[in-house]
């Protein structure tokens, strides 16, 4: 019998090996969420941009009371977070979802009929509860989607939001010019978060029982989270993510740039963070340590420009919202990247809240310090500043000991 050779086969290309194709239900799952997003967000930032305006010039209401109405919003929302991100896990995202915008379409409708500042806290505590259930909701469910296209996911996902941060400060200008008062604007986004809610219901439902949320299973999911080392110490690391992505919108206009100037420059900020997308997205990048490394490192020079600007020099500004445009569009998606192939699926609700609530303290105690030093003068802006810049820094150097750094950190899931 003569032997039949048989070829050796031929040796795999290097590089990673190819992500299985996205399934139907995984893409269904994107466009929902991203449809959300858009809708969601056009109605916050509509209102968002125009919110102080109308406190302190419509209500006439001193400085301080205005700092109040921001102030229980923004903190609240944050202290919420480490909670709900148990409860979504226990409730399920869509139905969160659903509740989420529900409670925010009340706060903002609330909003443009509140007449008393005590009228303001409860559309304010509204606002904040549904924004603290909105978040874990939507990042669950896209948490969900397999490997293939979970980076992509995002990436629209993160891509919609810094389109409607464009679209919906000029959108609620042309509302209010419409004469019929800061309500209609306000109603609109209150239906804007009804039809976000509506869309959750597109959502496919995972075939996971919801359960009620008691107190001991939301401190179990805590819990579980605190006692995963390595994550909490990535936790810790990226705690001034949310300071370096939001301040600037602070800011710029202490800093002395007139309206215009200050408008332009987040717009180019939201569609540089917009347009990395898809460098991020592409072979699952925004798990490599360097993308949220770079990210942190445009960061520190965007508020190093910053701190050495004045008010009138445009061309500079420009410069730094490039930068933090970058600093954005890399860094959020690694952050929600490495913490999805770190959660266990039936916990990211959980993983995410301690997440958002580390980085959301750090940026509440942070803005009060900062506010303090700019109320010294340039000296205390330009320290302000600078000292954001170094926050970047040190997170960039605490990263070479991140132990969630390697190709294979976190617990097996499957991918």
């Amino acid at each position: 019998m003569t032997a039949v050779s048989v070829p050796a086969p031929a040796p795999a290309p290097p590089g990673p090996p190819p992500a299985p194709a996205a399934n139907p239900s995984d893409r269904r799952v994107v466009a929902v969420v991203v449809a959300i997003q858009l809708a969601a967000s056009l109605g916050f930032f509509a209102v968002m941009a125009h919110l102080v305006a109308h406190l302190r010039h419509d209500l006439g209401l001193l400085a301080g009371t205005v700092g109040l109405v921001l102030g229980v919003r923004v903190g609240l929302q944050f202290a919420l977070l480490l909670p709900v991100g148990a409860v979504t896990d226990l409730l399920g995202a869509r139905r969160t979802g659903m509740i989420s915008c529900a409670v925010r379409a009340l706060g903002f409708a609330g909003l443009g009929f509140a007449g008393s500042v005590g009228a303001l806290l409860c559309a304010a505590v509204a606002i904040a509860v549904g924004g603290a259930l909105y978040n874990p909701a939507g990042h669950s469910l896209l948490a969900s989607v397999g490997p293939a296209g979970r980076s992509g996911g995002f990436a629209a996902y993160v891509a919609a939001q810094h389109l409607a941060t464009v679209a919906g400060p000029p959108m609620g200008l042309l509302l209010l010019g419409t004469g019929s008062g800061f309500a209609l604007l306000t109603g609109a986004a209150a239906a804007l978060w009804v039809v976000a809610g509506v869309l959750f219901l597109l959502v496919p439902r995972s075939g996971r029982r919801s359960t009620t949320a008691r107190p001991r299973d939301v401190l179990a999911g805590v819990r579980a989270v605190l006692a995963d080392r390595a994550f909490l110490y990535f936790a810790l690391l990226t705690a001034p993510t949310t300071l370096l992505a939001t301040h600037i919108m602070t800011a710029v206009p202490l800093l002395g740039f007139t309206p215009a100037v200050a408008t332009l420059s987040f717009s180019l900020l939201a569609m540089v963070a917009a347009a990395v997308q898809p460098l991020v997205a592409v072979r699952r990048r925004g798990e490599r340590p360097w993308v949220l490394r770079t990210g942190l490192l445009c960061a520190a020079a965007g508020f190093f420009v910053l701190a050495a600007l004045d008010g009138t020099r445009p061309g500079p500004l420009m410069l730094a919202a490039v930068l933090n445009g970058v600093a954005n569009g890399l860094v959020q998606p690694s952050v929600f990247q490495r913490t999805a192939r770190r959660a266990p699926p039936e916990r990211f609700g959980s993983y995410y809240g301690v997440l958002a609530f580390c980085a959301g303290m750090f940026s509440f105690a942070g803005d009060l310090v900062i506010g303090r030093l700019f109320d010294l003068g340039p000296a205390g802006a330009a320290w302000a500043l600078t000292g954001v810049g170094a926050c970047a820094l040190l997170a960039v150097a605490c990263t070479a000991a991140d132990t969630m750094a390697g190709p294979v950190a976190g617990p097996a899931r499957g991918e």
